[in-house]
């Protein structure tokens, strides 16, 4: 399959056709959390809860899924940007692959063996820590498959098709959504098994994801590994891991932090961590054009910058940041006026939907900043400066997000929880312009308005 060149045209349009099928996929899988709340929230109270403590672990967890993925985006569209063959990316591709299946067995396995000590630390109670126990096997087991799935769905962004990975996302999502009643609830010969079985349709949707997107990788030529599948392994495994693992680890901070904003959380009882978890999926699917955002613009600064044409790679990230002030405002406003239908829908208890309700009101305004941060995380890894992005992901949860958590809900209660995450995102965009300055992805030397739309 030849590459796309997204070296040629108005930038705005290539971002845009890159980042608006990704929308449609990261919708479809950000989906899934929200149809997992739905589902288990009408088994009660307790379900629901253990869906809040595990969300954001998880979400942690899938960040070396993303990280590995930036890691072989940043690679590969590099290379093809430089003029590299078909051969050398696609040995980019089976080292990534290697990296990323022997590193998620081993994080599966370690998530399996250590959440009752985790969520136990967190401040889940004895019931919710139930029902997590049998929800963990099946997601560890699902862990490597999504982390193969990932790294495949990358190779495709990287030739410029973010169309095909897109659609691999959405047709995992509905394969799990389709099965989780199925499993949760029971049918027929099908028994019952509530918590687990959202986690087995997981399973499930994610192996058949894998086993499909990496037949189609081989059968369209990007995984052309030639007659040395090994040559250059360890140089592939260091460009990656210089990329992916400080990408990783960067992706990881936030829903790290926001683990630990839930147990902050968790001092206001289970109801505040129920309606908590269920606002933070809700923004979550806010967030997917802000997301979309992020996966369109690492293969468009990779190939550009690999072209050293510098000055499209910085239209690029102009561009994104005007669509995150416009959407996230527009965004904010919707969730501001239908704050309590949309809580109403996911959250059946009258306590969990105030709190699901507050949240959205309230930080829904601070998205756009949100979108800048990622945006940003995404460029600065497109042009292998991924330690600036954990260093900015770092300083926005650890220096201002979770201390503010902490100090609000001991003096505020649950408000001061909600000024701690408006606060993390309009702060963060300060820190953004200035790296975005320090990495070269802003220059005072000239403004890249004509350059975005000109081409």
């Amino acid at each position: 399959m030849a590459s796309r060149d997204l070296t040629q045209g108005p930038v705005f349009w290539v971002l845009a056709r890159m980042s608006a099928p990704m929308s449609l996929g990261i919708f479809g899988v950000l989906s899934v959390g929200i149809a997992d709340a739905y589902f288990l929230g009408q088994l009660g109270g307790t379900p629901l809860a253990a869906v809040g403590f595990i969300y954001p672990v998880t979400a942690a967890i899938t960040s070396l899924s993303i990280g590995l993925s930036a890691g072989a985006n940043s690679a590969i569209s590099q290379a093809i940007g430089g003029g590299q063959d078909e051969t050398t990316t696609g040995r980019l591709a089976l080292h990534a692959f290697a990296l990323g299946g022997a590193l998620a067995l081993l994080v599966g396995l370690a998530f399996w063996l250590f959440s009752p000590l985790l969520f136990s630390l967190m401040g889940a109670s004895d019931a919710v820590l139930k029902e997590i126990a049998d929800y963990a096997p099946f997601w560890a087991l699902s862990f490597p498959f999504l982390v193969l799935m990932m790294i495949t769905n990358a190779v495709f962004r990287a030739h410029g098709d973010s169309i095909t990975a897109a659609l691999t996302m959405l047709g995992v999502a509905i394969i799990n959504i389709a099965l989780d009643p199925l499993f949760i609830f029971g049918w027929g010969p099908v028994p019952a098994m509530e918590t687990g079985g959202a986690a087995l349709a997981t399973f499930i949707a994610r192996a058949a994801g894998a086993g499909f997107i990496i037949y189609w990788a081989h059968r369209k030529g990007l995984l052309c590994i030639g007659k040395s599948p090994t040559k250059g392994a360890l140089s592939s495994v260091k460009t990656i891991g210089d990329v992916g693992l400080p990408a990783a680890f960067s992706n990881a901070i936030n829903p790290a932090g926001m683990a630990a904003v839930t147990a902050a959380v968790a001092t206001l009882g289970d109801a505040a961590v129920a309606g908590f978890g269920a606002a933070t999926r809700v923004q979550s699917v806010a967030l997917v054009v802000l997301l979309a955002l992020s996966a369109g613009i690492g293969p468009v600064v990779g190939q550009n910058w690999g072209a050293e044409k510098y000055n499209r790679a910085r239209a690029a990230l102009f561009s994104a940041w005007g669509i995150c002030l416009t959407y996230g405002l527009a965004a904010a406003t919707l969730l501001f006026f239908f704050a309590e239908p949309i809580a109403g829908l996911i959250a059946p208890a009258e306590e969990e939907r105030a709190f699901t309700a507050q949240y959205l009101r309230i930080v829904s305004w601070s998205l756009f900043g949100y979108g800048v941060v990622v945006t940003i995380n995404a460029a600065m890894n497109a042009r292998s400066k991924a330690l600036y992005s954990m260093s900015l992901s770092i300083g926005r949860v650890f220096a201002i997000y979770l201390p503010g958590a902490w100090l609000g809900v001991w003096l505020f209660g649950y408000t001061g929880v909600l000024a701690a995450a408006i606060a993390a995102n309009l702060l963060s965009v300060v820190a953004a312009i200035w790296m975005a300055k320090r990495t070269g992805l802003i220059s005072t030397k000239r403004v890249p308005l004509q350059e975005a739309f000109s081409g």
